[in-house]
């Protein structure tokens, strides 16, 4: 057979593998490879084969090869089908020796003679080496090996910044804290026409930052654009309404609170692209959090139906029964989720509250510990111990946890609130005060309701350090955000009661008695501030006479 014909055959193997006809591009490819025995039609078999989902005959012709050891491509796709057999041991052995340090630096590798017989093109590629990596980083997942797993997926990373993979398994798993990702992202090399790459992955990740370091981050990421016509601006296209994008934004008003921003925002999303897996994640997490009870059954009915070998699609029942107040079947269904996927985050939180709701707090810390142990670079696992310690008034364990949370991510709202809380359980109120405060100043602004508490637990302190005016001061702010809390109109009665004010400390108690008429604190000491308002009125008359 002449050559021209071979490169057609060549050809019809290269289209059936476009057009998905396996069977085809096998049949074909062996014939190639028959004829010719040469190694990159070999490996076109091969390549062909695995498509085909015929990972032990892929293997064996790869292994049978000579060249397997001497390149790169060869070796790489015999890993990755002993990846398909579950063979992890084996895989590792395949892809040869190496090691690498914490920072995700190669070295003792025995590759240096491996040659990569690239294949004729123009198209740009990801690095081998990175491709590499990122597998052995796979097998050490697998083998339960995070430490080495996360070290391999950051060489992966630094190997070729374009390896996405990589850095989702880093970010999604949570195994790094938010100063490691920062310090990986400035670690890498990106090329003058990656900038765009590199504000992207500077918005995936931890978006705890100040509102408008986080929104610059994002602004960057959608102004990137791109003309088919340079000469017509209408030939302008940007990365404003990328999904990916958009969800990092829905994820970052989910971390501020911003929950029925997040609902919406994600809603819109999941019009345009409802099968997107990393927005149905926070949504469901959103409806979650605003009770949206009708939502989470209709979003788990659809992703059992499409996706019931998916941790997310059964994770999402349990958020529903979890929304429904079922804890029995919510904690049932996130069981099930963390046994399909154990790296699936949001299950094993989910699991953890669904017994902390039935005060089942040793089962909750025990799935807030396995959380913490595999997702190291997550500091929602130890503070959730740390609220379950402050529920059972240890108020030292708890406040180590919330320090410990502290460490992971410096700068998440939620920790310092808790921490000023424990302050203030252990009657340390100028502490409570400043993490309080702090609580405030990272939080963005306008302030949403959420946060009532928080302003009312700062006026608290203040009132306990007989500062009377500063407290009636952030009880006024706290009225603002809700008008609807008896607690706040308790707490400003209260402080105007100990400042001798009885009429104005005699209004806010009827006014928290309208909201909550058996209020036994507030119907208490409106009697005493009704009682001293009128020994005050006589002893006035007295005094005149």
């Amino acid at each position: 057979m002449r050559e021209e014909e071979i490169e057609k055959l060549r050809g019809v193997v290269r289209d059936c593998v476009s057009k998905h006809l396996y069977s085809s591009a096998i049949f074909f490819a062996d014939k190639v490879a028959t004829f010719t025995n040469d190694p990159a039609d070999i490996y076109m078999q091969a390549q062909a084969l695995f498509l085909g989902r015929h990972y032990r005959r892929a293997f064996h012709l790869l292994n049978a090869s000579k060249i397997v050891l001497r390149d790169l491509r060869f070796r790489y796709l015999a890993a990755k089908c002993l990846e398909e057999l579950n063979e992890w041991d084996q895989c590792l052995q395949m892809l040869g020796e190496a090691k690498v340090d914490e920072h995700g630096n190669v070295y003792d590798t025995k590759d240096t003679n491996a040659m990569y017989l690239d294949k004729d093109g123009e198209d740009r590629e990801i690095s081998i080496s990175s491709a590499i990596c990122f597998l052995r980083g796979k097998a050490y997942e697998a083998l339960k090996n995070r430490s080495q797993a996360r070290q391999w997926y950051k060489a992966a990373v630094k190997a070729d910044p374009l390896c996405y993979e990589a850095m989702e398994c880093l970010i999604d798993n949570h195994m790094l804290t938010s100063e490691e990702e920062a310090n990986l992202l400035l670690s890498l090399h990106f090329g003058p026409e990656d900038e765009w790459l590199s504000s992207f992955y500077a918005c995936l990740i931890k978006k705890y930052d100040k509102e408008n370091v986080v929104e610059a981050k994002i602004k960057e990421v959608e102004n990137e654009s791109y003309s088919s016509n340079p000469s017509e601006p209408s030939f302008m296209r940007t990365l404003k309404d990328d999904t990916d994008l958009m969800t990092c934004k829905a994820e970052y008003y989910h971390q501020c609170g911003e929950y029925q921003k997040c609902f919406e925002l994600t809603s819109i999303l999941l019009e345009k692209d409802p099968f997107h897996m990393k927005c149905t994640s926070v949504h469901l997490t959103a409806a979650t959090e605003l009770g949206h009870s009708n939502e989470l059954y209709l979003m788990a009915c659809n992703l059992v139906k499409d996706y019931p070998q998916k941790a997310l699609s059964w994770y999402a029942v349990g958020c529903y029964y979890y929304c429904i107040k079922k804890f029995d079947q919510s904690r049932r269904h996130f069981s099930k989720a963390t046994n399909l996927d154990g790296t699936f985050p949001p299950a094993w939180i989910g699991f953890g509250h669904a017994y902390a709701a039935q005060d089942e707090g040793d089962q909750a810390m025990s799935a807030y510990r396995t959380a913490a142990r595999l997702f190291p670079g997550c500091h929602l696992p130890t503070l959730y111990i740390g609220m379950e310690y402050m529920r059972t008034h240890s108020f030292k364990l708890a406040e180590q946890f919330f320090m410990q949370a502290k460490t992971i991510c410096p700068s998440d709202p939620l920790v310092y609130n808790e921490l000023g809380v424990v302050s203030f359980y252990m009657k340390e109120y100028n502490k409570a005060v400043r993490w309080f405060e702090k609580t405030l100043a990272h939080i963005p602004s306008p302030l949403s309701e959420m946060w009532e508490g928080t302003v009312v637990n700062l006026a608290h302190s203040y009132r306990k350090l007989k500062m009377y005016n500063e407290a009636i001061l952030n009880y006024e702010k706290a009225l603002a955000l809700s008008t609807r809390s008896v607690c706040t109109y308790a707490g400003i009665a209260y402080t105007y009661h100990l400042q001798d004010n009885f009429t104005a400390a005699i209004t806010y108690y009827h006014k928290a008695l309208r909201l909550k008429p058996d209020d036994q604190f507030c119907t208490e000491l409106l009697s005493l501030a009704l009682t001293d308002e009128c020994h005050r009125g006589v002893d006035s008359k007295l005094e005149y006479r």
